[in-house]
């Protein structure tokens, strides 16, 4: 068994994290962290929450506690000011160390990343103790693309994801009145997410995401020329994950089916017309978005079984 503390704990990711280290048989929770919640007990963060975990401590205090494995839960400022103990594996759920580049990083940033490997278990593995988890978007848009990266020079991403990206705190653009019954481009041309894509990828990337009138799940709708066969690329490079699943011919993705789940459906098209590739990846954010790919990341650096503590199976409606 290897303890576990969630530096910021709080928010939409932190408490996504608990969730799967409550169904986890390796990883027990000995330190829940939150500066706003410090000194009382789980249950004010969720009344489901029974009094057999710990109470909330300062992020400070939850730094540390000792444990094993730390998942940063914070925003990229204060992940990248973090200093890791020595000896422990800590996931940055933020975008603090995803770019490698020193001048990229400071650009997008405003800091340099230092030695943190990049870790989407599919196609990159984390290397090392200090684990980068990838930003939601770029999940989706890599799982679709990376397996074709060799063939392709550029790509058109068009993604839409749910409110819950946003994060926990309030933004005029969060509120109900924005959001519902509504659909918006934000950040275009602009978005974090895209030099962390062709980073990733090795060439740049049009990248445009959008506001969904939903809680979870996103959607990355891919277009490129793809000189091969991109469906037997695709399952090749799939061939053996328990998590992401390449759908049958004619078969598209759907938010309902991945929503609350730590799974990814890809799938691949052919306009009949201009010849385009067209693939999809759907994905809850929160779950191989941030918080479940953040285990799973975990559970690779640790030697354990890859899906341990994961919501993998089910047929929800």
């Amino acid at each position: 068994m290897f303890s576990a503390a969630i530096i910021g704990c709080a928010g939409y990711t932190g408490q996504e994290t608990l969730d799967r280290l409550l169904a986890h048989p390796e990883l027990d929770p000995v330190a829940l962290g939150s500066d706003s919640l410090a000194g009382r007990p789980a249950a004010a963060l969720d009344p489901r929450l029974d009094g057999d975990l710990p109470a909330f401590v300062t992020n400070a205090e939850a730094a540390a506690s000792g444990a094993d494995v730390l998942f940063l839960c914070v925003g990229h400022d204060a992940a990248a000011a973090f200093e890791p103990p020595a000896g422990a594996v800590v996931v940055d759920l933020s975008a603090a160390h995803r770019l490698r580049d020193a001048d990229t990083a400071r650009a997008w940033y405003g800091e340099a990343p230092g030695a943190w490997s990049y870790g989407l278990p599919e196609l990159w593995p984390p290397d090392g103790p200090l684990v980068a988890n990838p930003g939601c978007y770029a999940t989706a848009a890599l799982l679709a693309l990376g397996p074709l990266a060799g063939g392709l020079e550029t790509a058109i991403v068009d993604a839409k994801s749910g409110v819950s990206g946003a994060g926990r705190t309030l933004r005029d653009s969060s509120h109900a009145g924005a959001v519902l019954e509504n659909l918006a481009p934000y950040a275009v041309g602009e978005h974090r997410h895209a030099p962390e894509i062709a980073q990733q990828l090795g060439f740049g990337v049009c990248f445009v995401p959008h506001l969904l009138p939903v809680r979870r799940g996103l959607l990355a709708t891919c277009y490129v020329r793809f000189p091969g066969d991109a469906r037997e690329a695709l399952e090749e490079a799939y061939a053996g994950s328990p998590l992401v699943r390449v759908l049958d011919d004619g078969v598209a993705p759907e938010l309902g089916r991945v929503q609350g789940t730590d799974t990814a459906e890809v799938a691949v098209f052919s306009d009949r017309v201009t010849a385009t590739t067209i693939v999809v990846c759907a994905i809850d954010n929160l779950g191989t978005g941030a918080a479940g790919q953040a285990v799973q990341n975990a559970n690779v650096v640790l030697g354990l079984d890859e899906t341990a503590g994961l919501r993998v199976s089910g047929v929800l409606v």
